[in-house]
């Protein structure tokens, strides 16, 4: 079930979209698809959302939205370099217009002092464009789940 809050924010980017019309895919690590539900929540959002890709493993980040093995060496699956490429390579795989990434660590095990718990990367990437921004959520993993998909569907407020 989609919180109020999350279903009001899933609108507000449905209306953006097709406004533009633009179609959007996710590329979901720590929400394992809850960006996707949350937008397919929506009646008529086949007219908007395209479709999304759930690459929990590294192996399937590789595999699916094409994320180099050197960049999940060398960064780890929790960096700025992995959400901009999970972004990047969603939106080339998929002919969508927009892609939002999110790649953290959802707890409540797996933190480290350098990626603690709570920690999520986000990637968005459109036309010749990709930022990444990363949020320290708190809260127990359903929390932080919670937030982050929140903060993934406020994130088309970066590129207005």
């Amino acid at each position: 079930m989609v919180s109020q809050s999350v279903q009001e924010l899933a609108v507000d980017l449905s209306q953006w979209l097709l406004q533009r019309g633009w179609q959007v895919v996710t590329a979901e690590s720590c929400t394992g698809g809850g960006i996707g539900y949350a937008m397919s929540a929506i009646a008529g959002s086949s007219n908007w959302f395209a479709g999304g890709f759930i690459t929990y493993s590294n192996e399937l980040k590789q595999r699916l939205v094409g994320v180099p093995a050197t960049t999940l060496s060398r960064y780890g699956a929790v960096s700025a370099e992995t959400a901009a490429a999970m972004a990047q390579g969603a939106l080339q795989h998929s002919g969508a217009d927009l892609a939002i990434a999110v790649t953290g660590v959802a707890g409540p095990s797996g933190g480290t002092p350098e990626k603690p718990v709570g920690l999520v990367w986000f990637g968005l990437a459109w036309a010749e464009h990709c930022i990444t921004w990363s949020q320290q959520f708190e809260g127990d993993r359903a929390a932080i789940r919670e937030a982050t998909i929140a903060e993934a569907l406020l994130s088309f407020k970066k590129i207005t």
